[in-house]
């Protein structure tokens, strides 16, 4: 089962990594879809989409698609860069996740403009290890 955050109303978590990238910018909701399990039996390979509602000509288009996580090691887990236009968006991957922890897409437009979606998942056994 997945969970599908498309950001309407739900905060950012506090990951410094994350304010830093936005600079005291505020990413809208909407247009993001992050999709995740909301329980990963193993956090080594936890399935992820994200995908952007269009259309994006003749307007904006969406130039990447930054992911953070709110407890891994490393908290900017991915950046996926459209560096032309494209007709659809849509990523899908494997992350691996420390412990259960809230996920964040920010999808970074041609104009400036962000947009978000944050998703939670519950992870039963560690896929990262910081080393301490």
């Amino acid at each position: 089962r997945f969970a599908n955050a498309p950001g309407h109303g739900r905060a950012l978590p506090e990951i410094p990594a994350l304010a830093a990238f936005l600079a005291g910018r505020s990413p809208r909701g909407g247009r993001v879809h992050l999709l995740l399990p909301q329980l990963a039996d193993n956090g080594q390979a936890v399935p992820m989409s994200v995908a952007v509602d269009g259309p994006f000509s003749p307007g904006p288009h969406v130039s990447a698609i930054h992911l953070f996580s709110e407890a891994n090691p490393v908290p900017e887990i991915a950046v996926f860069e459209f560096p032309v236009p494209v007709g659809r968006i849509e990523v899908e991957s494997r992350i691996r996740l420390a412990t259960t922890q809230r996920i964040v897409a920010v999808a970074a437009m041609s104009d400036g403009t962000l947009y978000s979606a944050v998703a939670e998942v519950i992870v039963t056994l560690a896929g990262c290890l910081d080393g301490t």
